[in-house]
């Protein structure tokens, strides 16, 4: 894969990302000198796995999201008990499940929270450790080549960058 610019869309003189109102990060995705195609490989892995993690997250929250929603339903099922006459029934669920934690001591929140402070900021650490060490710190590297691959020249629609 070569540093040169393919067309002028590609040359960082031919536009000027600010002059245009676009947040082109353009040599941010480039290869640094001495990188190997086995480092870049592995990085891209490492990017890809982290990406897991961020989808994985995203269902975090979204299991957070769900089960607030579930537990204010549940309240106003139990008030629904409660308005229909059957105040016993509805005790008993307020009782048992209204509020509960989901797991021992956490509600979903203190989960979420749990899970950004320790597994996921560890994973943001280490790719941006390895970026840094490896490859100055530039993202995706291993999807800009790719890119650069697959585009086709010239065509609309396959720009190298906006």
């Amino acid at each position: 894969m070569t540093d040169e610019p393919i067309d002028d869309r590609d040359s960082p003189a031919s536009a000027s990302p600010i002059a245009s109102g676009s947040p082109v990060v353009e040599p941010r995705g480039r290869r640094p000198p001495g990188v190997s195609d086995e480092t870049v490989a592995a990085l891209g892995k490492l990017s890809e796995a982290l990406e897991v993690v961020e989808q994985a997250r995203g269902m975090l929250y979204g299991f957070h999201r769900l089960t607030g929603t579930a537990d204010l339903a549940l309240g106003e099922a139990v008030e629904g008990l409660r308005a229909a006459g059957h105040g016993a029934l509805a005790d008993q669920i307020d009782r048992t499940l209204v509020g509960r934690n989901v797991l021992e001591g956490r509600w979903t929140f203190q989960i979420v929270e749990e899970y950004d402070a320790g597994y996921y900021a560890a994973f943001r650490a280490a790719d941006e450790s390895a970026r840094e060490a490896l490859a100055d710190g530039r993202r995706h590297i291993f999807e800009a080549e790719m890119k650069e691959e697959r585009r086709t020249q010239g065509d609309p629609g396959h720009e190298a960058r906006p």
